[in-house]
């Protein structure tokens, strides 16, 4: 059932944001994902400080706002900004391997495991699972962001 629900929200939110999206030029494409991105790593960087180095006092409120933020990023149909000529190959502002457009499967593989990852995040943060558990989680979520980097992202 949990698996099913994520596969729907997935789905919704691709055909909520397709409208929308299909009115954005590669560079706006270009710009509004690497801002989704950037906004994700703020938020991971927040956690990191908090429940892994130990830089800044442990906030669950925040660990929760940071969590959220992060699922929020992760099922938002950012797959949408994915379209033809948003590659690296026809644009310099953007590290988007042209492979991308030739592995559609491994492409929604890496998405769903960082949707299901920050999913989860989201789970332990607002069951006040702790620091601990919180730390392990955030683990599976950045493992989620090196798969699709290693696969997908140019030096």
């Amino acid at each position: 059932m949990r698996k099913t629900g994520i596969f729907a929200a997935l789905a919704l939110s691709a055909a909520v944001a397709t409208p929308a999206i299909a009115q954005l030029d590669v560079e706006e494409q270009i710009e509004t994902r690497q801002s989704a991105f950037t906004f994700a790593a703020w938020n991971m960087g927040k956690i990191k400080a908090q429940a892994i180095d130990g830089t800044v006092a442990y906030n669950e409120q925040q660990m929760l706002a940071a969590a959220n933020a992060i699922a929020s990023v992760a099922n938002s149909g950012l797959g949408g900004l994915f379209g033809p000529g948003s590659a690296n190959d026809k644009n310099d502002n953007t590290r988007l391997k042209p492979v991308f457009f030739d592995k559609p499967e491994k492409a929604r593989e890496v998405a769903i495991g960082f949707a299901q990852a920050a999913n989860k995040l989201q789970e332990v943060a607002a069951n006040g699972g702790g620091k601990g558990a919180l730390a392990a989680q955030f683990s599976e979520v950045g493992k989620s962001c090196k798969a699709c980097h290693d696969e997908f992202r140019a030096e």
